[in-house]
C-alpha cells in the first residue's frame, strides 16, 4: 500500500553568512603558511557534537575516523580538522588536541582529578606537496602549529578561496580552494557545508566556465551563469588534471546541521552529502582521490518527522556541498608571485 508523499514546506534560502557557521553552535578557524603553500581549517563546535564520516576516494588520509562508527564508544567529537600536507598534515590534529585539552575539553571515562580529558578530533588531509611551495621543513613540519593557530582563530566569519586547508589546492587544472555555503528551510532547519577542493576532476563543464554545480546555485554566489553551458561527451573531462599522479588529489569536506541526530543518522547524512561532490566535480572518487566527507550535528533543535526529515537533510546537504565546492574555486586567487590559472581567467 503506497503512502502519500509528505509536503516539503516552501523553498529554502541561504543563511545570513551563507556559511557552515550559520549552523548554530559552530565556528571555523583557518591558518596557512604562504612559504610552504599549505594550510589548515578547523571546524569547532561550541559543545561536543555527534559526528560521522563517509570515505569514497581511493587514496584517503584520515585520523580518528574509526572512532566515529556508530557501534563504537565515542558518540561525539570536539573538533574536525581538515589539512593540506598529505601525511604530514595529520599532525594538525595534534595541535588542536593539545589546545582543546588546555581548555578542559574532551572525552573522559574516569572523571578523576589529575587525569586529563581526551579531545576527540577526527581529521582528513589533501595532497599539496608538489605545488611549488617550500617543503624543506626537516623534522618540524608546520602543521601542529597551523592546527593550533586555526583553532585560536575560530569565529563565525569564514574566508573563502586560497585560505586554510585549500590554500595549496588545485581543482583539476584550476586553482582550488576552500568554500562554504548554507541553507535554512522554511521550517527552521539549517544545513551548512565547507569544502577544501583539491580534486583530480574538473569543476566546470568542458569548453566553458559553467560550474557543474550551476543547477544548485542560489543567487549569483559563484557567478550566476546558469546551467545552459552544462554538457560533456563521454571521456571528455575538460579541465581535469592532465596527470593524476599518486595521491596528488582529494576533496575533503564537512556538512553540518543544527537538528539532533544519532550517530547512525549522521552517517546517513554524510553518505547522502557525498553526492554533492558528484554534482560538482567530474570525475570524482577516483583511485587517486582521497575524498572524505564528515557530518556534524550540533543538536540545537529536535528531529521532527523521523526518517523523512533525515532524507530531507541529506538531500539539502548534497546540494549545499556542491555549492561550497563551486564557491571555493570561484573565490580562489593565485599564490603570491605566481600565475596559476583561476576560474576568473577562463
Amino acid at each position: 500500500m503506497s503512502q502519500t508523499p509528505k509536503t516539503i514546506p516552501s523553498v529554502p534560502s541561504p543563511g545570513p553568512r551563507n556559511s557552515i557557521t550559520d549552523v548554530p553552535g559552530l565556528k571555523v578557524g583557518q591558518a596557512h603558511d604562504v612559504v610552504a603553500r599549505t594550510g589548515v581549517t578547523v571546524i569547532l563546535p561550541d559543545d561536543r557534537a555527534v559526528a560521522a564520516v563517509d570515505v569514497r576516494g581511493g587514496g584517503p588520509g584520515t585520523r580518528e575516523t574509526d572512532a566515529l562508527a556508530p557501534e563504537n564508544l565515542v558518540e561525539a567529537i570536539d573538533a574536525i580538522v581538515l589539512s593540506g600536507g598529505s601525511v604530514y598534515g595529520l599532525a594538525a590534529g595534534d595541535g588542536v588536541v593539545s589546545w582543546l585539552g588546555v581548555q578542559g575539553r574532551g572525552y573522559g571515562l574516569l572523571g578523576r582529578a589529575g587525569v586529563p580529558l581526551s579531545p576527540v578530533v577526527p581529521g582528513a588531509i589533501l595532497y599539496d606537496l608538489a605545488n611549488g611551495g617550500d617543503k624543506a621543513w626537516g623534522e618540524d613540519p608546520p602543521y601542529r602549529r597551523l592546527g593550533r593557530e586555526a583553532a585560536l582563530a575560530a569565529g563565525l566569519e569564514v574566508a573563502q578561496g586560497t585560505v586554510g586547508a585549500g590554500y595549496g589546492a588545485m581543482a583539476g587544472s584550476l586553482k582550488g580552494g576552500t568554500g562554504t555555503a548554507s541553507v535554512v528551510t522554511a521550517d527552521g532547519m539549517t544545513v551548512g557545508a565547507l569544502a577544501c577542493v583539491n580534486s583530480y576532476g574538473a569543476v566546470v563543464a568542458p569548453g566553458g566556465r559553467t560550474f557543474w554545480a550551476a543547477p544548485y546555485e542560489m543567487g549569483d554566489e559563484f557567478g550566476g551563469l546558469g546551467a545552459a553551458g552544462l554538457k560533456a561527451a563521454p571521456d571528455d573531462w575538460g579541465l581535469a588534471k592532465a596527470d593524476p599522479g599518486q595521491r596528488m588529489n582529494t576533496t575533503i569536506a564537512c556538512v553540518a546541521t543544527d537538528v539532533a541526530l544519532t550517530p547512525a543518522q549522521a552517517k546517513r547524512l554524510a553518505i547522502m552529502a557525498q553526492d554533492g561532490l558528484a554534482r560538482a566535480i567530474r570525475p570524482i572518487h577516483a583511485p587517486f582521490d582521497g575524498d572524505v566527507v564528515f557530518a556534524l550535528s550540533t543538536g540545537r533543535q529536535p528531529l521532527k518527522g523521523g526518517d523523512f526529515t533525515v532524507a530531507r537533510l541529506g538531500a539539502l546537504a548534497a546540494d549545499v556541498l556542491a555549492r561550497a565546492v563551486a564557491r571555493g574555486v570561484y573565490e580562489a586567487k593565485p599564490w603570491p608571485t605566481t600565475s596559476v590559472q583561476t576560474w576568473r581567467d577562463l
